[in-house]
């Protein structure tokens, strides 16, 4: 038995000694470094090693969670004592419980995830060289006035184990190099950025390109202004249009249908994208940030279709919002140790198009690149849309010039049955979307 899985056998046998019925225990033990590089000088340097450890119990309907940072046996019983105390004056939620324990996973095949790089630590140095050579890339572009990289690592174990019978636990690493470029002074200013993200340090990208990217997309913001206000198509880049399916994700949440505040509600069966995409969730992609052999319930996660050729086949669900809603979990159960579970997903696919972005933007005619976003105005039971954006103007099916501060609005619904997919997803993200085109949306600018 592991350190962890010994520490959650023990919050299960306080849980239990101070009275619970039933209880979940989850450890997360991990370090964390990172080295942000400014005006050519290091910044931030800051390592962090932690363990937390997350306790729910539930007697007769109700429950409660508590978290601490010490192992002692001593914290582990005031840790059981505090939650079942708390748990009998807690209100009576007649969904929450663990899993049957014929639901739960009993075997799974860590090794073909591959979620946690054997590699050794890169180390403070190595970061910073990371980042300086960003930095210098960026730099060495003309017109680049200043450069601020970061570089980052982590690795964390999770163990998670229940009176129910379920135990189970894994470890994940995370290496991620980012860069911002400044152009410009004054009013003038611009600046845009370019960061990767990997579980292995051998799948990263050279820092060289990342830098040089965040120095050609900050210059190409040069001379930016607001459009015209008016009616026109917009194109969501790659780098944004997964928030657009995000906000579909957010609708079909089973917490959100449970409360009736879904803008989807009453769509499962209904067309909600166009024929011919589908929206799948896969949470064993090998070497993927969100994959998962099981979820926070202990569930065995499996591949599902989310939407079937354009159809909404079902809601995102765990064990209390399925009870609520008469369902059964989909296995999307996600937590912390200092609450219980609510929904989530994972790995997201849309279906690729066959155009490319430069074909779509040629479709497009006149109309509006966005490559970023800010704030947001997102009515959660109607589905009405606003957004601020900047990006690029597009006339005759070519860029001209760089726009900012702006806003697109639309109603989702409308927004996303008239989507036009692009072809360049990029395969090492977990939500893997493309370039989206929606036609007709209302631009407010100048």
């Amino acid at each position: 038995m592991t350190d962890l899985a010994r520490l959650t056998d023990a919050m299960l046998h306080a849980a239990r000694k101070a009275g619970a019925e039933a209880a979940d225990a989850l450890v997360v033990e991990g370090t964390s470094l990172s080295i942000d590089i400014r005006h050519g000088r290091l910044e931030q340097a800051e390592r962090a090693e932690g363990i937390e450890l997350g306790l729910r119990v539930l007697i007769g309907g109700r429950q409660a969670c508590v978290s601490v940072s010490d192992t002692s046996d001593r914290t582990l019983a005031d840790m059981a004592e505090r939650a079942v105390a708390m748990a009998r004056e807690a209100p009576v939620d007649p969904y929450a419980g663990l899993a049957d324990p014929g639901q739960v996973a009993r075997d799974w095949e860590l090794a073909a995830l591959d979620l946690a790089d054997p590699s050794p630590e890169p180390g403070a140095k190595a970061l910073e060289d990371t980042a300086r050579a960003m930095e210098a890339a960026a730099m060495g572009v003309a017109g680049i006035r200043q450069v601020e990289a970061s570089g980052s690592y982590s690795r964390r174990q999770m163990f998670l184990a229940a009176t129910n019978g379920f135990s189970g636990g894994y470890a994940r690493s995370s290496i991620s190099a980012s860069a911002v470029a400044f152009t410009g002074e004054g009013t003038a200013m611009e600046r845009d950025w370019a960061g990767e993200s990997r579980i292995y340090q051998s799948d990263m990208p050279s820092p060289e390109s990342i830098g040089q990217l965040a120095a050609e997309r900050a210059l190409a913001r040069v001379g930016a202004r607001k459009p015209k206000t008016g009616t026109c198509n917009v194109l969501f880049d790659e780098r944004v249009a997964q928030s657009l399916i995000g906000h579909l994700l957010a609708a079909i949440n089973g917490a959100s249908v449970a409360r009736g505040s879904s803008w989807l509600l009453d769509a499962v069966g209904q067309q909600v994208l166009p024929r011919g995409l589908s929206l799948i969730e896969n949470p064993h992609r090998p070497r993927i940030s969100g994959s998962r052999p099981f979820d926070a319930e202990g569930l065995p996660t499996a591949r599902r279709v989310i939407v079937e050729n354009g159809v909404l086949t079902g809601w995102t669900l765990d064990l209390a919002t399925g009870r609520k809603l008469g369902l059964p979990s989909t296995a999307n159960a996600a937590r912390g140790t200092t609450s219980a579970p609510s929904p989530a997903t994972s790995n997201i696919d849309l279906t690729p198009g066959t155009a490319t972005r430069k074909h779509l933007i040629g479709q497009m005619g006149t109309g509006l690149l966005v490559t970023s976003m800010i704030g947001s105005t997102i009515n959660p039971t109607t589905g009405d849309y606003s957004r601020g954006a900047a990006g690029f103007w597009v006339e005759d099916g070519e860029i001209t010039h760089a726009v900012n501060e702006c806003t697109i609005a639309g109603n989702l619904r409308e927004m996303l049955m008239n989507l036009i997919a692009a072809n360049d997803a990029r395969d090492h993200l977990g939500t893997r979307v493309p370039s989206l085109l929606v036609e007709g949306m209302t631009l407010a600018g100048a």
